[in-house]
């Protein structure tokens, strides 16, 4: 829903800025997220490495000193470390301990309310959307740049660089004001397999030029009769006894690993196993991949999240970059029901692993798998 096109063209736009220093942390070791002080250690036990800041720097860079944008930013790795880095003029708000948690941007991002910032830009993932919605509601407008391991709302711009420009337009005049679902998701029973969605609310988010992208719409069994002509498909061309394969979640990949002896596939995570129906391992991270694919012919096998259109980025970090690299881009194969990909709008798919590079070697037109025997070509941005 529409609500009112921003009037700001002319003058200076004070931009709020929170940096979730933990978000997305979870992805490539395959925790699923980073809700909880437990699940925090256990990502670094693992060796999870901080996603949010690199993903900030990237937002930041492409604004620059752009003298019609001014900041204020929470301090510290909160976002005032990283403007430091790129040498970008700023106020900063409030002081923060060592170790950050909800607390902290649910307390800074009210205090920016009072600087009067016209716009709130934040990166994490679903969970910092709903600590952003508990502090200022409906008061400001809000744009996340995606950093976490679950990104499902519709407050979110496609990547960065689109949260970027989007500033840019929204300084110029040039966005609408749209109601943005805040949307989350239960970590502890997403790692057991489930998916539980839950409406936490509304944000006042700026919508231009398709460089938002859209709230998650779950798969359904009524899909089951063209998942089961996708998978019988791929049983009688394209499976290989000699290739491994690396399983993306969901539903419709889930009946392909039924073909390849999976039983039990992690329908949320990633699993690995060769033509021959050996199963190598299940709900792996990405250290535990690389291993698995190095020397081997390997194919990665991936469906876009519905309604979003992300094959990769949303979902499936431990299929990373350095996984994507290892087994080569012409080895990706995208499958989807035609159901799935008639409920896209804009109908695209998109990418967003966090290597720029990585994604632009996908830009243009790819060809995926949409039936038995059935394909079509679709542009991927």
């Amino acid at each position: 829903m529409s609500l009112k096109r921003r009037k700001i063209r002319g003058q200076m736009a004070k931009i709020g800025f929170i940096v979730n220093p933990i978000a997305g942390m979870g992805g490539t070791v395959g925790l699923k997220g980073t809700d909880g002080t437990t699940v925090l250690q256990e990502a670094v036990k693992r060796g999870a490495i901080p996603v949010s800041p690199r993903r900030a720097k990237e937002f930041l860079s492409v604004l620059g000193k752009n003298p019609e944008l001014s900041f204020v930013v929470a301090g510290g790795p909160m976002g005032a470390d990283i403007a430091k880095d790129l040498d970008v003029e700023f106020v900063s708000v409030d002081s923060i301990g060592p170790e950050t948690t909800k607390i902290d941007t649910v307390r800074i991002a009210r205090s920016m309310l009072k600087h009067g910032i016209d716009i709130l830009v934040f990166v994490g993932g679903d969970g910092t959307a709903k600590d952003v919605l508990e502090a200022v509601g409906e008061g400001v407008t809000v744009l996340g740049v995606p950093a976490g391991v679950k990104v499902y709302s519709s407050v979110f711009a496609i990547n960065p660089r689109a949260a970027a420009n989007m500033i840019l337009e929204f300084q110029a005049g040039g966005t609408e004001t749209v109601k943005g679902e805040v949307l989350d998701i239960d970590e502890s029973e997403f790692r057991e397999g489930r998916l539980a969605i839950s409406l936490k609310g509304y944000l006042p988010t700026p919508q231009a030029g398709g460089l938002m992208q859209n709230p998650k719409v779950p798969s359904v069994l009524t899909d089951s009769e063209e998942m089961e002509a996708i998978a019988d498909y791929f049983l009688e061309e394209l499976i290989d006894p000699s290739t491994v394969y690396v399983l993306g979640p969901g539903l419709t990949v889930d009946r392909i690993a039924r073909r390849l002896g999976v039983t039990k596939k992690t329908l949320l995570g990633v699993d690995v196993v060769k033509g021959d129906e050996t199963i190598l391992a299940l709900d792996v991270s990405e250290n535990q991949i690389l291993p698995l694919i190095e020397h081997s012919k390997a194919r990665i096998i991936v469906s876009p999240i519905g309604g979003q259109g992300f094959f990769l980025g949303r979902g499936n970090q431990q299929i990373s970059p350095r996984v994507m690299r290892s087994v080569g881009v012409d080895g990706l194969i995208i499958v989807a029901t035609k159901k799935k990909m008639g409920n896209l709008w804009p109908r695209r798919l998109l990418v967003d692993s966090g290597d720029h590079d990585l994604d632009q070697s996908f830009r243009g037109y790819r060809r995926i798998i949409i039936g038995y025997r059935e394909e079509m070509m679709i542009k991927i941005e």
